[in-house]
This record gives C-alpha cells, structure tokens and sequence, in this order.
C-alpha cells in the first residue's frame, strides 16, 4: 500500500536540495516519509556526490594531463573567438544594466531580440558556439575516451541517469566552462531569471552522449541546477529531440509545453525546475554540453525556502502522455506502457505525492492493464 511505498522511498531517497526544504509544522508533507519524498524528487536527477568527488577530479584530471590534444581548452579563457558573434553582442547587450529584465529599456530589449528566442514560457534559445570551438572540443572528448580506456583513467558518470558522457570539471575544463559561465552565460540568464541567476558562484559541468547502443534517451526530470545551459556539440543525428512540461509543483507540472529541436551550436536556457526529457535517438549520435549553474544566495533566500514550504500543488488534472516519468510517475502505466529495456528494473515513484492526486487519480490506476498486480506497489 501507499505508506509501505513511502517509507521504501524515504529509506532510499538522498538528496542535496533536500536540507533546503523547510517545512511548517502544519504541513501535510513536514512528516520524514513527506521530507524524502520531496528530497527523492529532487535527487532524482543530481550531480555527484561531494564526498569523494574533489580526491576523484584530481585523480582524473592528474591522470589525463599529459595526453591533452588541444591544450588551450585548459586554460582558463573562453575565446571570443569560439563563441556566435550573436552570442557575444547578446551578452554585452545584456551587461548594460544590472537589475531584472523588467527594469531593461525598450532599446535593449528590441537589439537583443533578433539573436533570442523564446521558445516557449521561460525557455529560451540562441546561436552560442562556432564551428571552431566545436571541433577543438569533439576532438578533446574523443581523445579522452581513447586514453581513458587505453590507460584505465577513471571516468564518472556526469549524473543520477545518464550512463554515458563526461564530467568535463574532473578532467581539467571547469576554468574554462568558469569563464564561459561568468563572461557570457551569467549575464543572459540574469536577464532572464533575475532571482535565479542573480549571481552564480559554482557549476557543474558535464557531456551527454545519445546513440544506439548506449543511452537512447533521457525520462523525464528536473535539474539538481538554478538555471541550466545545453548546448548542441554534434553529431549528425534524427529524432532526440527535448520535450518541455511544467515547473516542478505546479499545478501544470506534467503538462506538455514544447518540443525542442536540437541544432549543432545552439544553446537553450531554463530553470533547474523545468520538468524536460529528452526524446530517443532515431539515427546517428547526439553530445550535448551542460552547465548546471548554482546560486547560493537563492538557495538561502527567504523566498527560495517559502517555495520548498508550499512543496507541492494538486495536479489540475491527468498528465500529458509526452510529459510521463518511468522513473517518478505512480501513474505512468495507466497511460503507457513501460520500455521493454526498464520491465526488470525496480522503480520507486512518488508523483504527485499523496494528497496531491489530481481527480480521478485512482480510476486510472485502477482501471489500467495488469493494476490488479501493482495495487501493492501503488
């Protein structure tokens, strides 16, 4: 039954965000099976753990030193150069003024908008690295997947879900990803996600890699991330597009918003929040760059703790069929069936929390194939 399910989830759930979760004595989700549920989700998709990950990065980043192939990408300046020059006026457009974006005159705003668009609410995309800096950083991940299996060089999963990419901060990138982040990235998403990205003081860095035979996608998640940057660094590819639902809590949570379409060199902003997934792969390989950006002056605002009290809403309603997590949804096989590579793992779902359903929550459960056989699990 339900209480079994939320006391397996509070024994396995360890998050990072979780010690920021502040809860009323009052709240329905204060007891420690509600504390881990929350902390679950928000540990679903998560960097590294810290405690042995600075000994990892400089072990790996030690090791891999005397093979680099392009040594300028360690040094710790982000080239104009490597950048779309759209990029570059965006973010000197964007460092003219220093409040929100609302404060920002109407001259500003009219010469940033030709190399912004807005996606969709609160996800943006825009031209951000050149064909040079893209085959100086191929070229980079590839020699380091071949001394990494050639003299054994430890190479960590860049998070929680995916299995196949790099965490490009330990083998010796994040100066440069630093630079990237604070000269050009910050004074976008600033703009943006005034609250958000007010200032960022750490980042967590890293590739992912989509291809037959490996990862062929992504379920969907939220971002351990303030704002996220993911930017396309090739290859040839079809399908693997990125879908885009609701913000985590919201009402609209796992509702559909947008289907993104990746281009090689484009970046596309969003809050860590953003419920996202990314689509399998049809043909080809996909590598994506990704900067997670932290603000510890939001995590410690009153305003960032008030959204952890309220936690969650009720759903407005059943989810969107794009918008399903294997991984998290009690729901999901009531409207999908699960992927024949996940039917031997074991999942520990917890959305919407209890209390939380939307109606006819229970109907649907019920009424799906095979729900005689999970009633226990849900």
């Amino acid at each position: 039954m339900l209480a079994r399910l939320w006391r397996r989830v509070g024994s396995l759930a360890t998050a990072t965000i979780s010690t920021n979760l502040i809860l009323s004595q009052s709240h329905p989700c204060r007891s420690p099976v509600g504390v881990a549920l929350l902390s679950s989700a928000f540990s679903s998709f998560v960097s590294p753990s810290p405690t042995n990950m600075h000994s990892h990065q400089q072990s790996t980043e030690a090791l891999y030193k005397p093979y680099r192939k392009h040594p300028r990408l360690f040094e710790g300046q982000f080239l104009e150069t490597w950048l779309a020059p759209e990029f570059v006026e965006l973010a000197q457009t964007f460092k003219e003024e220093r409040k929100g974006k609302e404060a920002m005159g109407a001259d500003g705003w009219k010469k940033a908008s030709p190399h912004l668009k807005e996606e969709a609410p609160e996800v943006y995309s825009f031209r951000c690295l050149s064909p040079e800096f893209i085959r100086l950083f191929e070229e980079e991940i590839a020699n380091f997947y071949h001394i990494s299996d050639k003299h054994r060089i430890p190479v960590r999963r860049p998070n929680s879900m995916n299995n196949y990419g790099v965490v490009i901060n330990e083998i010796g990138m994040r100066p440069l990803v630093t630079d990237l982040q604070q000269r050009f990235i910050w004074p976008v998403a600033r703009r943006l996600f005034p609250k958000q990205a007010e200032m960022f003081d750490s980042h967590h860095s890293f590739i992912v890699r989509y291809q037959q035979g490996e990862d062929l996608g992504l379920d969907m998640h939220i971002d351990d991330s303030d704002v996220t940057f993911n930017v396309c660094v090739g290859e040839k590819f079809t399908g693997a597009t990125l879908s885009f639902c609701g913000n985590f809590g919201e009402p609209t949570h796992r509702k559909f918003t947008y289907r993104y379409k990746h281009e090689i060199g484009r970046a596309v902003l969003h809050l860590g929040t953003r419920r996202h997934g990314a689509d399998d792969i049809e043909t080809g390989s996909r590598m994506n760059l990704i900067v997670w950006s932290h603000n510890s002056k939001w995590r410690g605002s009153q305003e960032y703790r008030q959204r952890r009290q309220a936690l969650y809403e009720r759903e407005g309603g059943p989810p969107s069929y794009e918008c399903l997590s294997y991984t998290h949804d009690r729901d999901y096989r009531a409207f999908r069936d699960l992927p024949k590579s996940k039917e031997r793992m074991h999942f520990h779902p917890w959305c919407p929390p209890p209390g939380k359903e939307y109606e006819g929550f229970l109907e649907a459960v019920n009424n799906s194939p095979g729900s005689r056989n999970r009633r226990e699990e849900l």
